[in-house]
């Protein structure tokens, strides 16, 4: 479905003479617990685990084959105080106390969340890894645009 989306996108943005620009998904993710059924942390697991595999494995997209997309996955954090309903506050990786909402591989084998979080005061190198955990960082796509 990321693919169609993504494809849908880049053949508006070609009709309209700009095929060429660079996208990057700004948010994209998975809600643990909330209003629906499929708010779940086996579901965001499973969907974040995936996105970020299919990135780190750079097969693009039929429109643009082998091609890398900067995503964003939206959230490091859970918002316990955002108002609204309960899905709003449940899209991170992290409670706001720092614990893992669930573990999840962001670097295809080499870092976990939880081993990241736990080290992330004594090392500058785990502090970056951790920045990456939120530059990674809906099934709500939004699409950014480079020109």
């Amino acid at each position: 479905m990321l693919d169609a989306q993504l494809d849908a996108a880049i053949a508006a943005m070609a009709t309209l003479g700009y095929g060429e620009v660079k996208v990057v998904i700004s948010e994209t993710g998975w809600p643990t617990s909330g209003d629906s059924s499929g708010a779940t942390v086996a579901n965001a697991a499973s969907y974040n685990t995936r996105l970020v595999s299919k990135l780190l494995s750079n097969t693009g997209t039929p429109r643009r084959p082998q091609t890398f997309f900067a995503t964003f996955i939206f959230a490091l954090f859970n918002e316990d105080e955002k108002t609204g309903h309960t899905t709003e506050r449940n899209w991170g990786l992290f409670y706001p106390d720092g614990t893992p909402v669930y573990d999840i591989d962001l670097s295809a084998g080499v870092i976990k969340t939880s081993h990241t979080l736990e080290a992330a005061s004594s090392s500058s190198v785990v502090s970056c890894e951790f920045v990456w955990a939120s530059i990674l960082c809906s099934t709500n796509l939004l699409l950014l645009f480079i020109l």
